[in-house]
């Protein structure tokens, strides 16, 4: 007993201590990810509550809850908020379906499948702006490629200039954000895809289960983890979309396709008002931590169930 109980105790400190040195070897990333990340948030948090307004030549004030007053009067924060939310369910949509079909078609086995996987996923590492420029300059109502191709289609809208318009904007502005994050969506479920042994689907069609019953009722549970992770990504990313707004419109044409990182940025650097850029930078940490809560809790209760 002795022995065992000097073999548990010995057991013990090896795990203790290697667990010691693991927290040793992550400490300078977390110190570093800590000085990145936790400064500006506690300075952005520090402004929220100031009158600081850099070009007025005033010192900050103390403001207590003006700024975050100001968010629910602003007559461009709500309808903001509005197009932010509503692009991002859009958006989200999209890409995960697209991204979904183009996974389950790469999982095949095919002849060039290796060469297709790579042409694929190119989109996904241009960077933004870069894309962003190539879309605007295809959407051109002069010279752009768009409207060449519906012009010798004879297709309706044929004639659009496409960024001067709400609603044609905003299809502008969600083809780019598709075409450039779809093969993430698509890579992730992809990996999903990869670790579903495949002796699960010969039983499947053993038992005789059609392809839309084995899709449902095996793929899709199966991809649940892969599917989380793939949507808390894209729909952070989407709530929090500037470089191609910025790029591709301005927020125009007016302010019909202003987001609300872009309200964030004119309130810091147009505006230099950085008591309320505060307000908003926190406003979109808390929503953007709600958003991926609500994801976690949501694929819980179903594994649960």
């Amino acid at each position: 007993m002795a022995t065992r109980a000097s073999q548990g105790g010995r057991q013990y400190s090896l795990v203790a201590r290697d667990r010691r040195f693991g927290y040793l070897l992550v400490a300078p990333v977390v110190v570093v990810l800590l000085a990145i990340t936790a400064y500006p948030l506690i300075y952005n948090v520090w402004n929220s509550f100031q009158h600081n307004v850099i070009n007025s030549g005033l010192p900050p004030t103390f403001a207590g809850g003006a700024n975050y007053q100001r968010i629910f009067t602003d007559n461009q924060f709500l309808p903001t908020l509005a197009h932010t939310a509503g692009f991002t369910v859009v958006s989200v949509a999209v890409e995960t379906v697209v991204g979904l079909a183009l996974a389950l078609a790469l999982n095949r086995k095919f002849r060039g499948r290796g060469l297709v996987r790579a042409a694929v996923f190119i989109p996904w590492a241009v960077p933004t702006v870069v894309s962003a420029q190539l879309w605007k300059s295809m959407f051109d109502p002069q010279n752009g490629w768009v409207n060449y191709v519906l012009t010798a289609l004879h297709l309706p809208l044929a004639h659009t200039t496409w960024l001067a318009g709400t609603w044609t904007a905003w299809g502008a502005i969600l083809a780019a954000d598709a075409w450039r994050n779809t093969p993430f969506v698509a890579i992730v479920l992809l990996a999903g895809l990869q670790v579903i042994p495949g002796d699960i689907y010969e039983a499947a069609r053993i038992d005789g289960a059609g392809a839309w019953r084995t899709f449902t009722r095996l793929t899709l549970p199966l991809l649940r983890p892969a599917l989380m992770v793939a949507l808390i990504f894209r729909t952070l990313s989407s709530f929090l979309i500037f470089d191609v707004v910025y790029a591709m419109t301005g927020g125009g044409p007016g302010t019909s396709t202003d987001v609300l990182s872009y309200l964030n940025w004119q309130a810091f650097f147009v505006y230099s008002d950085y008591g309320y850029g505060g307000a908003i930078s926190v406003a979109l940490v808390v929503i953007a931590l709600l958003i991926a809560a609500a994801y976690v809790r949501v694929f819980r209760s179903e594994q649960v169930l």
